[in-house]
Order: C-alpha cells, then sequence, then structure tokens
C-alpha cells in the first residue's frame, strides 16, 4: 500500500518548500534578457552558497572528518595558527546552505566539518553529538531507539552546529528556536582554548553562539535534548489570511497539538487571501512505530507542480486547490513524527539555469499578522519576482541569543521567490526586501540574518538592537577578528 505523507499530499511542506539547492553552471557566464547571469560554477579557490550569488575568494577549504576529539581539536588549532599568523579569517561550515556569505570566510580558510556521530542518553533525554552532523544522521541514530530531534531545522541536510549557530527553528510547537534544546557545547575560542558553554557555565559566550553565525569561535561537540518519537495524525482548517494570528496560537494552546504550520494562497488575483492550518495530534495507538521514511515519488510529482506555478496562475490556482481539498484526503493518515522532519532541501530542487531560489523570513506577533499580510499584499505583487510560496510556523520567545529575533513569540513566515539570474532582479529583488524589512519592523517584528544581505545596516540595528552590544563582545573576544564572514565583513564590521 503507498503511503501518503503530509509532505507528499500537500505538494511540499514548508520543510521543503526551502529546497534551495540551485543548478551548476559551465565555466562561461551565461546571458538573460540581455543581462549578465551573475553566478557560476564554483571553482578551485572559490566556494558560494544556497543563492548562487555569494561566489567568495577563499585561501584554502578543508574538509574535517575526525571525531570530536583531541585530533579534531588540533587539526582546527593547526589552521587557526596559519591563518592567524597570515592574517587570514576562518569560519567553520557544515552545508553552508545560508544565501548571503554568512558561512563563507573571504580570502580565509573554510572548515567544513563531515562527522556524523552520535552518542543517546536515553535516560538523560539527551545525545551528544559531533557539530557536523547532519540532521539526517541524528535522526537515523534516533529513530530506531524509539526518540527524534525535539526541534531540529526545518531540513535534515543541515549540520547540527550550523542550526545552532544561525538559531535556526523548526515546525514543533510550541517551542523556541533549536538552541532553546541545547543543554551544552564545547567550542574552541579564537584565541585557541578549549572551553564548555552552557546556561550556567561560560553563560555569555553560550549567549552570543547561539544565533552568533560562527563568530565566537569552533564547535566541537554539543549535549541536546531529544524528544519520543510519535504517530500523528493531522486536521486542515481554512480560514481567512487575516484571521490566521489569532486562531494558529488559540490552537497552539491546546496540549496536544505536537506539530504545526500553515500556508497562505499564492496566486495574483487571490494573493494572501486564505490561509490552511494543518495542526499534528497524536494517536491512541503508539506501538510498532515505522522507521522514519521520506516522501519519496511524491515529492517528485509535488517539485513538478511547484515549478509549474512559475509565471502561471492557473498553476498556483490549482497548487492551492491540491493542498485545501485533495491534501486533506491524501494525507490524513497517521505518520510518525521523525517522517515528517526527515526530508532533504534537494526534494524541490531548481534546475532552472536562468533562475535562483531565494528565501526571506520574517517574524510578526501572532496579533499583528493581519497587519503584516496588508503589507505583502501591497509590497510583494508589485515587485518584478515570482513568488512561489510561504510557510508559517511558531516560535516562542527566544531568552537566550544576543541576536535574539524572537524577543516575543511570533510567527515565522518563511517566503520563496524565484529570482531571474541577472543583475536587473538582483537589484529588484533587494529593492523588494528593503521595502518588506522596514513594513515589518514598523509593526514590531524582526527578519532573518542567514539570506541575502540587502538589509539597511539601520534596519539590521531596528531588528537586532543589541548588534552592537554583540560586536563589541565579539571585538573583546576576538581582537584579532580571526572568526569572520560577510555578515561580519558587511554589517557587524560597521558598528
Amino acid at each position: 500500500m503507498l503511503k501518503f505523507t503530509r509532505r507528499a499530499a500537500l505538494f511540499g511542506s514548508g520543510a521543503i518548500v526551502g529546497g534551495w539547492l540551485t543548478a551548476r553552471y559551465g565555466p562561461h557566464l551565461p546571458v538573460l534578457d540581455g543581462n549578465p547571469i551573475l553566478r557560476t560554477e564554483a571553482d578551485a579557490g572559490h566556494l558560494d552558497d544556497a543563492s548562487g550569488l555569494s561566489r567568495t575568494p577563499v585561501h584554502r577549504h578543508v574538509i574535517l572528518k575526525q571525531p570530536p576529539d583531541q585530533t579534531l581539536i588540533e587539526a582546527i588549532r593547526s589552521e587557526m595558527a596559519e591563518a592567524r599568523a597570515a592574517g587570514r579569517p576562518v569560519n567553520v561550515g557544515a552545508a553552508r546552505h545560508s544565501m548571503g556569505g554568512q558561512a563563507i570566510p573571504r580570502n580565509g580558510h573554510a572548515l567544513t566539518f563531515d562527522n556524523g556521530q552520535v552518542e543517546v542518553d536515553q535516560a538523560a533525554g539527551t545525545m551528544r553529538v559531533h557539530a557536523g552532523a547532519r540532521w539526517s544522521q541524528v535522526i537515523a541514530a534516533l529513530d530506531p531507539l524509539g526518540f527524534g530531534p525535539k526541534v531540529m531545522q526545518s531540513n535534515n541536510d543541515f549540520g547540527v552546529a550550523a542550526t545552532f549557530c544561525v538559531n535556526a527553528h523548526g515546525w514543533p510547537v510550541p517551542k523556541g528556536p533549536m538552541g532553546a534544546t541545547v543543554r551544552s557545547f564545547d567550542m574552541i575560542l579564537p584565541g585557541g582554548d578549549l572551553v564548555t558553554c552552557s546556561r550556567n557555565e561560560n553563560a555569555d559566550l553560550f549567549r552570543m553562539t547561539m544565533g552568533g553565525y560562527g563568530l565566537t569561535g569552533a564547535i566541537i561537540a554539543m549535549e541536546v535534548e531529544i524528544a519520543p518519537n510519535l504517530r500523528l495524525e493531522p486536521s486542515f482548517e481554512e480560514m481567512p489570511a487575516a484571521e490566521f494570528g489569532t486562531r494558529f496560537l488559540s490552537t497552539l494552546q491546546q496540549p496536544e497539538v505536537n506539530m504545526a504550520y500553515g500556508r497562505l494562497s499564492v496566486d495574483r488575483a487571490g494573493f494572501f487571501d486564505k490561509a490552511l492550518m494543518i495542526s499534528y495530534r497524536p494517536v491512541a495507538d503508539q506501538t510498532n512505530l515505522p522507521p522514519a521514511s521520506g516522501s519519496g515519488w511524491m515529492a517528485k510529482l509535488a517539485s513538478r507542480l511547484y515549478r509549474a506555478q512559475l509565471g502561471n496562475e492557473p498553476a498556483k490556482r490549482l497548487r492551492w486547490w491540491t493542498e485545501t481539498t485533495t491534501g486533506p484526503l491524501l494525507g490524513a493518515g497517521p505518520v510518525t513524527r521523525n517522517s515528517l522532519i526527515n526530508e532533504p532541501v534537494v526534494t524541490l530542487d531548481d534546475r532552472n539555469p536562468d533562475r535562483t531560489d531565494i528565501l526571506h523570513e520574517y517574524f510578526v506577533a501572532p496579533e499583528r499578522f493581519a497587519e503584516f499580510v496588508d503589507l505583502c499584499r501591497k509590497v510583494i505583487p508589485a515587485s518584478y519576482q515570482e513568488f512561489l510560496n510561504v510557510t508559517l510556523r511558531f516560535v516562542d520567545r527566544d531568552p537566550d541569543s544576543v541576536l535574539a529575533y524572537a524577543t516575543v513569540p511570533r510567527i515565522a513566515a518563511v517566503m520563496s521567490f524565484s529570482q531571474e539570474m541577472t543583475a536587473r532582479a538582483e537589484a529588484d529583488m533587494a529593492r523588494l526586501t528593503q521595502e518588506l524589512i522596514g513594513g515589518v519592523i514598523a509593526i514590531g517584528g524582526s527578519y532573518y540574518l542567514p539570506y541575502r544581505p540587502h538589509a539597511r545596516i539601520e534596519q539590521l540595528t531596528a531588528a537586532y538592537p543589541r548588534a552592537p552590544e554583540f560586536a563589541a563582545a565579539k571585538r573583546a573576544l576576538d581582537p584579532g577578528l580571526l572568526f569572520r564572514n560577510n555578515l561580519w565583513d558587511s554589517y557587524l564590521d560597521r558598528l
């Protein structure tokens, strides 16, 4: 019997709509409509990210496979010492999916972790995990034991420490960012010392590193909370978009709701008019849970319909119909929690060499969500960009991170655009982004930092008022500015 998961039935959930792996290019710079395309094949001596727009020269790219012990520590210290002596920066990454060079050190030493070591303590409800372990490896280790991540990033390709360092969230509710589930971590400081950080030990470093984009040091291993795997059943509710914020919050206050997310209609005639809320609750039978799976061949069908939306208003309306009508019919059966989150980002890979998928993410208080909807209706359809999707999730208040985007409970709106690879489209995207950020700030919200670096400096400090404090603490911790990336070079170094 075929298994229809929530993801497959709804033709791309929030967990896979972030699919922004982009096509690779040949050695020549293509042209579209007379404009030079902005990305090329990454070659020796350069790194790029998921946008394909951040091609950056690096001195060296090193893949580290050592276990999180003294061998890894010494390998990192060696790279740090060489970089320091030559005045070059260092940055540690895993999948490097950010879209603005936030994980790339210009002309520096790029260290990529590649080790999936996971040690589970079922009695404590925690795991000790290599900083570079991908979430797919975490699920593979936890699932046979009846556990899964308590909170993880929305796809399984990303590294655990990278998720912590960008302060990413998921969609289990009512939870805060993934960092809320981190008990402690071991980290090499810019000076070379190895320290342990938690909310009680080196607490200031803990708060700086959570959402600090790798600027405080190199995490080696982490202690992270886990949660029981569950068999869940979805329910579907369509409503006017303006009502989503309050009704979503009301649903999340029900203690039996384990996971939930929302979607909005995106065709231009009915842009952001309607919302769909999908919430998951445990079923009575929690015995003999099947192994974690993904959405398989159904995801390919979902991807085709998702891509068919490009410049095609009937396809956008068809997709909404499948989500609100077909989805509840095909996706109404139970599915395990681990299967829901066990999806690679490549599911919705865009293989169009003339375009790239660009993400935005905005955080607004539930009671101001209707104002956010009005803002988007005014700004997005008037742009040059193709809008494909928005997924809505809840993020609880983050009391830990210095660079917190959720100082109060907020709804996260993850938006996916398809952008031409041209200078014209990039300029239009910058204008659109600044207009959206300005509008979101005006209603008390914030925006997410891992995407294209289009915000103005005053917008960053308005959304992240503790950014100058972070920059000052960074300079005190790392006076030689050994750990750097484009976020530091473009913004924080100016504070």
